[in-house]
């Protein structure tokens, strides 16, 4: 007969949670997301109410020692003696709703699970306001068990009927008595337990589940850990829960929260696991939880206090907001701009875990590291290195990793690995065949676009910068770049090329404004291209055929010869940017928030025309129309100079008026009685009264003659810290750039603004 690995047992519900409460029975999901719809919990009830059975439970014995502690600051609680492996929704529900307690949401927000009970005929329902209104619903069965008398609350429900339904009879009433006992008796309500003992390793808990769990649901690696770590650990499960929770929520102070991702405890739970083990696979954790000598099996707590010391260690590196924000620069120097750039979650995190054994590891410098990871990043990303089967190939770059003796030797390390990885062959081979595909969420396609920012290239007809637009702090009521089909999908289906998927190619896009995608409607190329592109000088034409891939002539072309020449030319680009990224020969920091503005003179600078780097305005004191106060004009270029300050910085020409013409300053002088250098100060003055005396640093104003008429020019660098400008209504305000306009920015828009831009 063979041995069995549980024993056989029965609690009743009023003990369960009982053991829950004492700490005997380990149940995480309280502080965890509760996924279960109020509805299903609803159902559970009337099931239990009904003497239905409602499945077993799966409690796994943890092996504590006797008095054994957790490990944390509240080291002085008991660690449990069961933990929770099938079950867990349905105890976290009966919990929540008979102790009143609240649960986590999705979207970590805390609320009650409150079910309502018609004891006429037993009929559960979600409370709702309507449920609320009926008289003959208990609102919230969650009374009946937080105490007090139960008479007495029987009472009360019996005289709120009849003040609304009239006299009951002396039937009605005990039939309705009776209804209210069956379910407060509940608490007794028959649970059927499995007890695996504490000899049964992970890997058969797992099994065990997955041949028992009716639906056939897997049982996920990381959640069966972190539901572990609640035994030994449960400070640090809620230290990466936190973290989560507040990469998704808007907060005025430094948090995790970023435009590339939210991360999960999942997540995090695995860039721990690979700081700390150096190990890609979850299910070594497994060990290190338990106290488990990797060679013998033993289980011990010496050497459980020893793997701990080393989990806290790089728990506390892999949560480091400094580290966590600095290894988020290098996604941005790699070209990537917000997280509909990532094709892949798993190249972001495990790029985190590399970065991070870089840091502590190898102690090397953050701007050292910063530029390694984005090349390793941006390999990752193009190649979509961490997909499909990807804990065999983390083991495999751990190993090698592992070998280097110096920060020297991470770093060939990681060079040799790109270099296997990005061969003659793949940019000349792989990467033009991976183009041929109508997905637009692939790896090659956002590497494309990757490789536009790093180019510091222009969308198609357009004189302001990719990065620029892509920028996620932006909000329009439309998207400020598109993707345009260079053949338009109703001339392809005029010609005859009708299937979905050959029109979508992603060779047969390119970024534009919308404004001109708009304008473009479905004309063919051969219509549309030559007038739009005739508008660049012979410069600007050179530098849009590399970065969107053209072919000469493509026009005219054979679609789908097209299609297969850009291809070609695509990966020439994201090849060039690749190596220009590698070499060093990008500026420090890219668009859209650069501390380096080009360098115009005042002819090129005021053919800019209006962008998100220049901005024009007729006057600083003078107003052309009698119904503008002086004040308003003023304060125009105060909003201006601080939109610069909180962007990408810029230049502000006054005397220039919004359709170029140049108006000069002299109506400004004469109106203040005031010379150039006294105009100079003036204004100076006005920016450090109303910005702070940062600003009026960072406002270098000179005055240049143009067309004979004295223009003056603010030349404004992007600042360190948030600007605030003091003006005569609202008080202190917020302004930032959005493409060629300056805006207020309030509420949640204000604080995740903040958090990237000075992350």
């Amino acid at each position: 007969m063979a041995i069995t690995v549980f024993k056989d047992s029965s609690y009743d519900l009023s003990t369960l949670l009982g053991e829950i409460d004492r700490g005997e029975i380990a149940l995480p999901d309280i502080q965890r997301p509760f996924v279960w719809k109020p509805a299903k919990v609803r159902d559970l009830f009337d099931s239990m109410y009904r003497g239905f059975p409602v499945g077993h439970l799966l409690f796994w014995a943890t092996g504590v020692e006797v008095d054994a502690r957790r490990i944390g600051t509240h080291a002085h609680e008991a660690a449990p003696r069961l933990m929770i492996v099938d079950g867990q929704q349905r105890l976290t529900s009966l919990y929540a709703v008979l102790t009143g307690k609240e649960v986590l949401r999705d979207d970590y927000t805390s609320s009650r699970i409150r079910i309502a009970f018609r004891p006429r005929d037993g009929r559960f329902e979600v409370a709702d306001a309507a449920v609320a209104k009926n008289p003959e619903f208990i609102r919230d069965i969650s009374i009946l068990w937080d105490g007090g008398s139960q008479i007495k609350k029987v009472r009360e429900f019996l005289k709120r009927l009849e003040a609304s339904k009239g006299e009951l009879t002396e039937h009605q009433r005990e039939d309705l008595e009776e209804a209210i006992s069956r379910l407060y008796n509940l608490r007794f309500y028959p649970f059927k337990v499995l007890e695996l003992g504490s000899n049964v390793d992970e890997e058969q808990v797992a099994d065990v589940f997955v041949r028992i769990n009716s639906e056939g649901v897997q049982l996920s690696q990381a959640d069966f850990i972190l539901t572990l770590m609640s035994v030994w650990w449960e400070e640090g499960r809620k230290q990466l829960e936190a973290f989560a929770r507040d990469a998704r929520i808007p907060q005025s102070t430094p948090s995790p929260a970023n435009p590339f991702i939210d991360p999960s405890a999942d997540q995090m739970l695995r860039v721990v696991a690979g700081l700390a083990l150096r190990r890609g696979r979850l299910r070594y954790v497994y060990q290190v939880l338990r106290g488990k000598d990797m060679e013998t099996g033993e289980i011990s707590a010496v050497i459980r206090e020893k793997q701990f010391a080393a989990l806290q260690k790089a728990q506390a590196e892999t949560l480091s907001l400094t580290n966590w924000h600095e290894f988020l620069k290098a996604v941005r120097r790699a070209g990537y701009r917000s997280r509909t750039m990532i094709s892949s979650e798993n190249n972001l995190m495990f790029s985190y875990l590399i970065y991070l054994i870089g840091h502590r590891d190898f102690d090397l410098d953050r701007k050292t590291l910063r530029e390694t990871i984005a090349q390793w990043f941006f390999m990752t990303s193009l190649t979509g290195r961490y997909t499909g089967n990807f804990e065999s190939r983390v083991e495999q770059d751990l190993r090698r990793i592992a070998e280097a003796k110096s920060g020297e030797d991470f770093t060939a390390t990681l060079n040799g690995i790109i270099d296997t990885a990005l061969t003659e062959d793949f940019w000349n081979i792989q990467l033009p065949s991976s183009l041929e595909t109508s997905s637009a969420y692939g790896p090659t396609v956002f590497a494309y676009s990757a490789s536009l920012v790093l180019l510091n290239a222009h969308p198609l007809f357009s004189p302001l910068h990719l990065g620029e637009l892509l920028d996620p702090s932006t909000h329009a009521p439309r998207s400020a770049v598109e993707r345009h089909h260079l053949f338009p999908k109703a001339y392809l289906t005029r010609i005859g090329i009708d299937r979905t998927g050959h029109r979508n190619q992603i060779a047969n896009y390119a970024f534009v404004e919308w404004p001109d995608n708009a304008k473009i409607g479905d004309a063919p190329p051969s219509e549309y291209f030559p007038p739009l592109f005739n508008e660049l000088t012979q410069q600007q034409q050179k530098q849009a055929r590399f970065w969107h891939a053209l072919p000469e002539g493509w026009e005219q072309m054979d679609y789908r010869d097209f299609l297969q020449q850009r291809r070609l030319l695509i990966a020439k680009v994201v090849r060039a940017a690749f190596d220009k990224l590698r070499m060093g020969q990008l500026p420090e920091e890219e668009p859209p928030f650069s501390a380096r503005l080009p360098e115009w003179s005042a002819e090129d600078l005021l053919a800019q025309m209006e962008t998100g780097w220049v901005e024009f305005k007729s006057s600083a004191y003078f107003s052309y129309r009698p119904d503008i106060p002086e004040r308003v004009i003023t304060e125009s270029i105060l909003k201006t100079v601080a939109g610069f300050l909180n962007s990408n910085g810029g230049t502000l020409a006054i005397g220039v008026a919004d359709d170029g013409e140049i108006l000069g300053i002299q109506p400004d002088l004469d109106k203040k009685d005031m010379d150039g250098d006294r105009y100079v100060n003036s204004l100076t003055t006005a920016i450090g009264r109303s910005l702070g005396p940062l600003a009026s640093t960072m406002a270098k104003i000179h005055l240049e003659a143009v067309n004979g008429l004295q223009v003056a020019f603010v030349r404004v660098t992007p600042s360190p810290e948030p600007i605030y400008a003091k003006v005569s209504k609202g008080g202190k305000v917020f302004f930032a750039r959005v493409n060629n306009s300056t805006r207020i920015l309030e509420g949640s828009d204000l604080v995740g603004y903040v958090k990237q831009r000075w992350a």
